[in-house]
């Protein structure tokens, strides 16, 4: 910098020379009329580094855009994904709970069944012991019967006497 006489130091007159060469006169400078090239050259650089930036942006934004496609479809996927894993543990649930339900019934069934059956025999064996009980009494009431008419045959024969049923002719005749 300068001794600071002026207002910017030294480079006050760095900064006018600067000027003179970009702005000049006569074919000189770079807006001059013998720079035409120069000034073409200078808008088509921009125009290019425009066109470059542009094609860097639509890229970015083709990017952006996929890896949001691809985020939106995986997200998708795993939703997709745990409804159908929730689908089949409600499902193994449902039949878990079925299963638990049969075995249920089917327990209650056979100890339903299990009952029937001693209902079944207990009847059996009673009426087995009730169609004894009745042979047994009618025999002992034959018997009776029979000791009966003995006893009233062996009466009879008592009062009667001795007692013959065809007695034998005899000769006196």
């Amino acid at each position: 910098m300068g001794n600071g006489n002026d207002v910017f130091g030294g480079s006050w007159l760095f900064a006018f020379l600067i000027i003179a060469l970009l702005v000049g006169g006569n074919g000189g400078g770079l807006f001059g009329n013998g720079n035409n090239d120069a000034l073409h050259a200078a808008i088509d650089n921009q125009s290019t580094q425009q066109g470059l930036r542009d094609i860097l942006l639509s890229s970015a934004n083709n990017n952006y855009e996929t890896a949001n496609l691809i985020h939106n479809q995986t997200m998708g996927l795993m939703n997709q994904n745990n409804a159908n894993q929730i689908n089949a543990i409600q499902g193994f649930n449902q039949l878990t709970l079925a299963s638990a339900n049969q075995f249920a019934e089917l327990r209650q069934q056979m100890a339903q069944l299990g009952y029937q059956m001693e209902s079944c025999c207990c009847s059996i064996k009673t009426q087995m012991l009730q169609d004894k009980y009745d042979e047994l009494a009618e025999k002992y009431r034959t018997v009776q019967n029979d000791k009966s008419n003995a006893d009233q045959s062996l009466y009879l024969l008592g009062v009667m006497g001795k007692w013959i049923a065809n007695p034998a002719a005899t000769a006196a005749g």
